[in-house]
């Protein structure tokens, strides 16, 4: 299966699902978890911050969340702004899941006409990934040499 292949298979599973958490990582990385949460647990059995949800995104730097025909935040924006903009987010379900680009960033559009999108600014292939925890689950799909691919 080529990874547009599964691209299409995390956009119907994407579909309808609602952002139920969001939460900021190292630097200006964002992960976005979708349905049903679990509770991660560190290798000594204590529970760890955040929970995964039964799919992720995660962008690891230069985003933006948009809202109509204006950018509420990005990744160089004030902590305050951003925390404002995630929380915006959370409950809205996904409309659509698609790339964009030459070299393929990603465009999440949620309800409440919100939409983040990645766009990389620094060397390199555009930092983002989709991930299925669930049983069976999907691979990791990233932006790899100008391809969507499965992580390999």
């Amino acid at each position: 299966m080529n990874g547009n292949q599964i691209l299409e298979q995390y956009r119907v599973a994407l579909i309808e699902r609602p952002l139920s958490h969001v939460w900021r990582g190292h630097g200006t990385a964002i992960m976005f978890e979708f349905g049903a949460l679990t509770p991660k647990l560190r290798s000594d059995g204590t529970p760890a911050n955040n929970p995964d949800g039964e799919l992720s995104l995660m962008i690891e730097w230069t985003w933006r969340i948009e809202h109509e025909h204006r950018i509420l935040s990005g990744s160089s924006s004030k902590d305050a702004v951003i925390e404002t903009s995630l929380k915006r987010l959370l409950g809205k379900r996904v409309l659509d899941v698609t790339t964009f680009g030459r070299l393929p960033e990603l465009q999440m559009v949620l309800s409440d006409d919100l939409c983040v999108v990645s766009f990389a600014t620094e060397a390199g292939d555009p930092e983002w990934a989709l991930m299925d925890h669930r049983a069976g689950g999907l691979p990791t799909l990233i932006s790899m040499n100008g391809t969507v691919c499965a992580e390999p």
